[in-house]
């Protein structure tokens, strides 16, 4: 082990503490959260960059984004320059009654760190910081070049990061781009992403008279709009649970050689999903034939994240005058983004029963993402992960969206762009309970260590 690893070994629990730190700022990038607690949080990673020996640390912003950080090391003329990325912002804690421990105390228990942003992401600006302290605090340098960007708003869709990077293109230039922001197959697999699953999205709002009515005095004759929209929302996926959408298939780019060994070799089974997202006794897995993996990353996937028609506080013997949810799907690789909403609201209004009044309001789109995880680029991950986790690595889809990894590329020039992280089937990431296994977060410090030392080479 060289002496930058020993370094990252011994000091592992200082490195711990200061990730600690910055997970009790609660950095909620959303509206209506202060947005002085992201502030606060930038000011805060700043600090610990200059602490860390990193040069020329900024903190940025354009016109109405939220702030975030710039660190660079400079100093290996002729070696490469890698940008790497993390985010400070965290989501909302969601049902605080829910927590086993406070959300911005972090706690250790049985091995992970529990706390909101304790994996995604302040682990990631971690994971960085303390790779990159490991060389200069035990050879005074780096074997390459190095920029951080620590991002203060990818919690709410990057909404200004294309414009940053328009605006800071140069000094964001790099060879290599490392994100540490996605997670590992499971806890000890070390796992590079090569590709990410986008998202459309539109509101639904199912309306059939002016205000709400007496439902013993006006029920009957009228249609009741949550049954409407419930007749709507159970025409989207036929008896096996696949979208029913017609032509939602169609662009579904196959599995390449690559990916099909990569599914096969892990050998994720129906049983290890059931487990690892807490499915109840008797409820079936659903999506047809396709194995688990493929369909997690693979295959377009319908939700209803949220739905409304009075509320359980509010409610009363009414027929209501409308109702409204939030639809989403998931697209996968070749899924036109413009092609695949217009199919989802077509539908929707296609299938109101009973005349009623079907109104949209369709979301931005958030593009998917892939790569071919072949080249040196990718074998020196591979060989550096490897290493360090001590099991051979893997490489894998996320079911997830990270709209800007595809434009964040091609705004460098092209640069290949490598999606490592710390998160695991466990995490919670954007629930409850959010955690971090300990032991992957020093294994993949030490992973980061040996990616400097290859990517030099």
């Amino acid at each position: 082990m060289s002496d930058a690893a020993q370094f990252a070994e011994a000091h592992f629990s200082e490195y711990l503490e200061k990730l600690k730190n910055l997970v009790r700022i609660p950095s909620i990038s959303f509206d209506g959260f202060p947005p002085e607690e992201v502030k606060r949080s930038a000011e805060a990673t700043a600090k610990l960059l200059r602490e860390e020996g990193l040069e020329n640390v900024e903190i940025l912003s354009i016109e109405g984004s939220h702030p975030y950080v710039y660190a660079d090391w400079l100093h290996a003329p002729g070696k490469p320059t890698l940008l790497l990325y993390a985010h400070h912002d965290v989501q909302p804690v969601g049902r605080e009654e829910v927590w086993k421990t406070p959300p911005f105390e972090p706690t250790e228990k049985e091995g992970r760190l529990y706390a909101r942003g304790s994996a995604d992401d302040k682990a990631g600006i971690i994971v960085h910081v303390a790779a990159i302290a490991a060389y200069l605090r035990a050879q005074k340098k780096l074997p390459l070049n190095v920029k951080l960007m620590i991002e203060g708003e990818e919690e709410i869709g990057s909404l200004h990061l294309e414009p940053f990077l328009k605006q800071y293109q140069k000094k964001f230039q790099a060879d290599v781009i490392v994100i540490t922001d996605t997670g590992n197959f499971d806890v000890g697999v070390p796992t590079i992403t090569n590709s990410l699953r986008g998202i459309v999205a539109t509101e639904v709002t199912v309306k059939v008279m002016d205000h709400p009515l007496h439902s013993g005095s006006w029920g009957g004759p009228g249609p009741d709009p949550v049954i409407a929209l419930s007749k709507i929302i159970a025409s989207l996926v036929d008896d096996e649970g696949k979208i029913a959408i017609p032509g939602i298939y169609d662009e579904v780019l196959p599995l390449s050689p690559v990916e099909q060994k990569s599914i096969e070799s892990l050998s994720y089974t129906d049983a290890i999903y059931r487990q690892q997202a807490f499915l109840l006794d008797g409820v079936e897995i659903i999506g047809g034939e396709a194995p688990p993996l493929k369909k997690l990353y693979r295959l377009p996937s319908l939700s209803v994240n949220a739905i409304q028609a009075s509320s359980r506080k509010n409610m009363a013997n009414i027929v209501n005058d409308s109702a409204w949810c939030k639809i989403g799907i998931r697209t996968v690789p070749n899924m036109n983004a413009d092609r695949s909403l217009k199919l989802l609201c077509d539908h929707l209004k296609r299938t109101a029963p009973w005349g009623a009044h079907v109104i949209l309001e369709p979301e931005h789109t958030a593009p998917w993402w892939t790569t071919n995880p072949e080249g040196p680029v990718f074998d020196k991950a591979r060989k550096a992960l490897t290493e360090a986790f001590g099991r051979e690595c893997v490489v894998m889809g996320q079911g997830g969206t990270i709209p800007f990894v595809g434009p964040f590329s091609e705004a460098l020039g092209g640069v290949p762009a490598l999606l490592i992280g710390v998160e695991d089937p466990y995490t919670n990431a954007h629930s409850e309970n959010e955690s971090l296994h300990l032991g992957d977060l020093k294994k993949a410090i030490l992973a980061a260590v040996y990616l400097y030392r290859e990517l030099a080479d």
